[in-house]
């Protein structure tokens, strides 16, 4: 099979586990994922198959939504619920709504962030988890990335006795974004500790989680003999790539590579995704200094002839 199954992640679950389950339901091991849901995280994780595997990076750079719960109060060494407490400051006046949300807002564009330190991000060759685990020190490297929307979506809740508060929200990022370390970035501007206390991803690589299915519904399916009404074909997913359909004389030179003149209009850069017998088989990118199209990454599904 060839193509996308939007996996509903469930909270326990390693993004790894997902995918070996799905491959021993699927029984085929050309098998990926479009993005790594941390264990106690649930939601939309995009399953690929097959030659759909090369289009995991494509499926990464695209915006990511979350829900979920911000704890004002304290923080872990995780920056979730996972970890083990470093740090509590009772809060003995809540935050106001405006101050929250001022907070919030101010993150939106680009951001530097340091990822946690409990993270599979690799430095010299090994995660940022094993340095963690080995009690060892390790410079973290910053990056840039976007964020699109954050947001609060509920009242706060501030719980007097604990010294804590605690509200949920919304929030659109780019690809690399840790939102456990945007919730404790959020702590530092408000000058307390925080902690993401619950999360959930709602969307990510095109599919929503009214999209999903679960490996309790796929293995069901599988015994059905149905598992390709959960497999979503890839132009499916790249709505927004035009396509072109081949003929056969267009379908031989792309077999081997060639380049393609097709008479559309197009600017240096521009991607087309081209078809043959209902599927996408590659995707050329426009080279305006020869006025033609070339390969840029090669699927090729493959092809039954007619006779």
């Amino acid at each position: 099979m060839n193509g996308f199954i939007p996996l509903h992640k469930e909270v326990g679950m390693t993004s790894f586990a997902c995918v070996a389950a799905v491959r021993k339901i699927v029984k085929q091991k050309r098998i990926g994922h479009g993005g790594t849901l941390d264990p106690d995280v649930d939601g939309v994780l995009p399953i690929c198959l097959g030659v759909a595997t090369k289009l995991v990076n494509r499926l990464q750079t695209m915006p990511k939504t979350y829900t979920g719960q911000i704890t004002l109060g304290f923080a872990t060494d995780t920056e979730d619920l996972s970890g083990q407490e470093i740090a509590r400051e009772r809060i003995q006046v809540p935050m106001t709504n405006d101050q929250i949300d001022a907070a919030l807002a101010s993150f939106q564009g680009d951001y530097e962030q340091t990822p946690p330190l409990f993270s599979a991000v690799r430095v010299n060759g090994r995660h940022l988890y094993e340095y963690a685990r080995a009690g060892e020190s390790v410079e973290r490297p910053r990056r840039l990335v976007h964020v699109y929307q954050f947001s609060r979506t509920t009242e706060p809740v501030f719980d007097a006795a604990a010294g804590e508060q605690t509200f949920s929200f919304t929030a659109k990022v780019s690809k690399g974004t840790y939102i456990r370390t945007l919730a404790s970035d959020l702590g530092t501007r408000l000058h307390v500790p925080a902690v993401m206390s619950q999360l959930t991803r709602q969307s990510s690589g095109g599919f929503q989680l009214a999209d999903t299915v679960t490996i309790a519904e796929l293995d069901d399916a599988a015994a059905a003999d149905r598992l390709n009404d959960y497999v979503q074909p890839i132009q499916a997913v790249f709505t927004d790539v035009p396509h072109y359909d081949l003929n056969s004389a267009g379908w031989e030179r792309v077999q081997h590579g060639n380049y393609l003149k097709i008479d559309r209009p197009a600017k240096d850069g521009d991607e087309l995704f081209l078809r043959y017998r209902g599927d996408i088989q590659a995707i050329y990118q426009y080279a305006e200094s020869s006025h033609t199209w070339r390969a840029e990454l090669m699927l090729l599904h493959e092809v039954e002839e007619k006779e």
